[in-house]
């Protein structure tokens, strides 16, 4: 528990280094994907999630991209506070892939209760399954101790 919850957070990460580029290659995509909602919120929703919007009055269009967007600068400001971790503050690696994992099966969650119609199979459902298997192997790899000493900042890829 004490790796998930360290009791400092400082740059001591003792899990495997895989764990890091993993951690670093989940945050590029989320921020990509992040931006591309903020500002190709339209073009998101309606191929990568195959939503319809064309179907939807341009209230109810307009409020979806809204929507996206929003969650866009959401999603942008948890990747904002993963970069200050992958880059200082490394012992919170564990807490912060679960902490992705978490929010991400609460958006399944949230998704197969209300759930949103949409056309055909979306891409965004493979990329989703994509980031979840690496947060489990990445969550996995940081719990787990990488050898024998604790890396610390320089002694880490960036």
């Amino acid at each position: 528990m004490t790796t998930l919850l360290p009791r400092r957070a400082d740059n001591d990460y003792r899990g495997y280094k895989a764990a890091l580029w993993i951690f670093g290659l989940i945050l590029l995509l989320r921020v990509v994907m992040s931006v591309n909602s903020i500002f190709n919120g339209y073009l998101v929703a309606s191929s990568a999630d195959g939503i319809p919007l064309d179907s939807y009055t341009p209230a109810g269009a307009r409020a979806v991209v809204s929507l996206f967007a929003t969650l866009g600068l959401s999603q942008l400001a948890l990747c904002v506070v993963g970069i200050l971790v992958l880059i200082r503050y490394r012992a919170l690696i564990p807490f912060l892939f679960t902490l992705f994992l978490l929010e991400h099966l609460g958006r399944r969650l949230v998704s197969r209760f209300l759930p949103v119609a949409r056309v055909g199979q979306p891409p965004g459902i493979i990329v989703n399954l994509i980031l979840l298997s690496l947060m489990v192997i990445g969550l996995a790899l940081s719990l787990r101790r990488g050898g024998n000493s604790s890396l610390r900042g320089s002694d880490v890829p960036d």
